[in-house]
């Protein structure tokens, strides 16, 4: 698979999703905008998740678009762990410095429970006494890694704390997924992080706080129809905000057969003969996109002896 290439399982499509980056022409608030929904609905067909699953997955992979567009070096990578204590497990999400992002949660056919006003309550489901983990890959062999201690587990206001608390980041994330509660499908989905700069004043933070209480979900500002435009001049309502960029998104797995090839390569000789199993086969599974690769006796012996080829020439 081409590792620019959109990922769709067989019989589906994936139309390219949106996201903007805006600052104010003070230079004083940072704004990122995203609609997921297409990433969301994909997460979902790939891993077959329940309504609560799939909302805290679809959370996680807005923010890891969103955190990962802020990557200053291309061709990095952000990788967000959330592991509470709740029935969902793991929950991770991956995405490039274009974007473009993948995810998964180790439970996905966790039961869905609801808050009394019909809301998904994804923080039980994830669990409060937990950790988030950010780790920032720029390909130099020394990644970033932050971890901090889940506040509620409903992924948004987790990645407020972690900015405040490992990166001393003032910062407001809002993250939205509505999911249709008789069908399981992905309606909507979309999420806005606002990052106060070093030239923020005290008049600045003021008004925006005011700002911030006054704005509704991220989700029921698309089912308006508001543009992320439209959604960010909202959130920064008395500011002048200017455009930066726009690029589409897209659920983007970037698993290979070659990529499993250079796994088993790392595995000792008799290593990669015990994978097959008693019907001669080794089979592999990508975490991300479900697609499943398989090897005979005969191939795990052709890459054993490619190897040996490779190490003698050099």
């Amino acid at each position: 698979m081409d590792n620019n290439e959109i990922y769709a399982p067989e019989g589906t499509t994936q139309k390219p999703d949106h996201l903007i980056r805006c600052i104010t022409s003070d230079g004083a608030v940072m704004a990122i905008a995203a609609e997921t929904t297409g990433i969301v609905h994909m997460g979902k067909k790939l891993h077959h998740t329940s309504n609560a699953a799939t909302a805290a997955l679809g959370r996680l992979l807005t923010a890891s678009s969103i955190m990962g567009v802020m990557l200053k070096q291309h061709n990095s990578a952000l990788t967000l762990r959330v592991k509470g204590d709740g029935p969902l497990g793991a929950v991770v999400a991956v995405s490039d410095s274009y974007g473009n992002c993948r995810g998964y949660v180790e439970n996905p056919g966790v039961e869905t429970e609801y808050h009394p006003n019909g809301k998904i309550n994804v923080g039980k489901a994830v669990g409060k006494d937990g950790v988030i983990n950010v780790l920032r890959d720029y390909g130099t062999g020394n990644p970033y890694i932050g971890v901090c201690p889940l506040v509620s587990g409903e992924i948004a206001e987790d990645i407020t704390s972690y900015y405040a608390v490992s990166e001393q980041i003032p910062t407001v994330c809002a993250l939205g997924v509505l999911v249709n509660k008789d069908d399981g499908e992905v309606m909507l989905a979309g999420g806005i992080l606002i990052q106060l700069l070093p030239g923020a004043t005290d008049e600045t933070i003021t008004k925006l706080e005011e700002n911030i209480k006054k704005l509704e979900p991220v989700t029921t500002m698309l089912a308006k129809g508001m543009s992320l435009m439209d959604i960010v001049k909202t959130a920064l309502s008395g500011f002048n905000v200017e455009l930066l960029d726009e690029q589409d998104i897209a659920y983007v797995c970037k698993c290979s057969r070659e990529r499993v090839i250079n796994a088993f390569i790392k595995l000792s000789d008799d290593d990669i003969r015990s994978l097959a199993d008693e019907k001669g086969y080794a089979r592999a599974n990508c975490h991300f996109c479900n697609k499943n690769y398989r090897f005979t006796k005969g191939q795990l012996e052709e890459i054993i002896a490619n190897r040996k080829k490779n190490n003698a020439d050099t």
